[in-house]
Parts: structure tokens; sequence; C-alpha cells
């Protein structure tokens, strides 16, 4: 038995860098509905999830998802990792390949690539490798989640990849991307500033036709015909990357505070 998988869209209403980047518009429809357009086309995800928080301002997220047809989620503000458990336990899910609101592009064939591989191998955490920035799903077994949260020191896991890959704990595997020309790790594909949202929009505005998704290999032809659109936030990277940088170490509680938790699995 495969087990039950999801697409969990994990976003929230608080950004500061670019204020409510999830319900900008490009042509006529909000940057979160394109997403939820694109993860839609999933053929190996049993659901969708839009996973937010209980504030009050996200209820316009909520009222999204429920308009796209798809369930929705609302837990912990703070605790990403927490949430996404609660979300599993909720709906029953084994295994769930995490979209970041930001990532208008992370598209549903790395979904399925990241569902078939843990179909196959059970592994805990499963990216694609060398894809641009933010168009790989995250996968995440709900076993191994529920060690995470158990285990971590932290409430605070806005960067929580390290977690999985840098606690040596955990059976983590790092996908070749489907098509070799999507190898293009130095492309920018993230919601985060006033360029991320030019790019995104320059993008739309040569592929968008009303009622369609655009292909993620239509999205690369592109970028290759026409690398000024892939240099309009170029330089972001960096400042994203700094960011990253700053953000706190992993840290999980002292093995006497773990009994009762499940332990620490050597691998």
């Amino acid at each position: 038995m495969n087990g039950h998988t999801a697409a969990f869209i994990s976003v929230r209403n608080k950004a500061t860098r670019l204020p409510n980047k999830s319900l900008l518009k490009i042509h006529g429809r909000s940057t979160i509905e394109h997403l939820i357009d694109r993860v839609k086309r999933s053929q190996k995800a049993d659901l969708i999830v839009m996973t937010t928080s209980i504030s009050p301002e996200d209820d316009p997220l909520a009222e999204i998802a429920a308009a796209n047809g798809i369930a929705c989620f609302r837990g912990s503000e703070a605790d990403k990792l927490q949430r996404y458990l609660d979300a599993a336990d909720a709906h029953d899910v084994d295994f769930f390949a995490v979209v970041d609101g930001d990532d208008l592009f992370a598209d549903a064939i790395f979904i399925d690539q990241i569902i078939a591989a843990w179909q196959d191998t059970r592994a805990d955490y499963i990216v694609v490798d060398r894809l641009p920035v933010g168009a790989t799903a995250f996968g995440v077994r709900r076993k191994a989640m529920r060690e995470i949260v158990a285990l971590k020191a932290e409430n605070d896991t806005e960067v929580w990849g390290g977690y999985f890959t840098e606690t040596g704990m955990f059976d983590c595997r790092f996908l070749v991307p489907s098509d070799s020309e999507f190898a293009r790790p130095e492309i920018r594909m993230t919601l985060d500033y006033p360029e991320d949202f030019k790019f995104f929009t320059l993008v739309f505005d040569e592929l968008y036709v009303s009622g369609e998704v655009f292909s993620f290999q239509a999205i690369m032809i592109l970028l290759r015909q026409r690398p000024e659109i892939a240099a309009v936030n170029r330089d972001v990277q960096h400042r994203y990357e700094a960011r990253l940088r700053e953000s706190a170490p992993v840290r999980l509680k002292p093995a006497s505070a773990r009994i009762g938790t499940g332990g620490q699995r050597g691998r």
C-alpha cells in the first residue's frame, strides 16, 4: 500500500519586504492562485492542502483556498513544522510535498517526481536538486516530521530543511531533474522582493493564456531565449542567501530531554 500523499501549499500573509505578496495580482489572478493552478496539475498527490496560520491576517488565504476548491489547514503562526505535522495528521497523510507560497513556478512535474521517489524508497526527505531557486517542492515523510517536531529546540521554524539534511538522522534523497535542461540553479524563481515580482510579471506577460497553465519547459525555453528576464532579479539572490546565513542554526533538545520522543535514528 502506497499510503496517502498530499501537496501542501505553505503560505502566510506576513511579508515585510513585499507586503501582501500572495495577494498581488498578475493578469487578474493573485500570485497564490497562479501557484494553486500549477499544483493542481499533480497526478500523484491525493489532495492539495493550503497550510496557513490561525491569524486573522490569513483569513483571505483561507477564502482563496475555498474559492479554488482545495483544502485549508490553519495552525501554528510561527512553527511551520508543527503546522505541517498537524495538517498531515488531520488529513491522514503519510507523505507530503511542501510547496512554498512564494514559489509560483514550483511545478507539478517535480511534485510527482518526489512522490514517485517516496513510493519507491520510503525516504524521509526528498527534493529535486539543481533546479532554479524556488522550483522544487520539499517532500517529507510524516513519521520523520513527527520525530523532528519532538526533537527540535525552537518554535520559529521559518527555515527548516536543515533539520533533515544537517542532523544525520534521516534518509535524504536528492533527485536529478527530469530534464537536464531544467538544471539551472543560478535562476531565481521565488517571490520575496519587488524585483522578483517584476520577474514573474515579465514571464506571465510572455506566456500566460487565461484559463491555462504554461509548462515549466516553456518557462525554461523563454529564459534561455530571453536571458534579460532572468537577470531582473539575479542580484537579490545575494540578499536572500545572506538572510539564510543569518537564520538560527538547527538546534535539537539535549539527549536527556528526548525521552519519549522516539530518539535519534543513526544513519
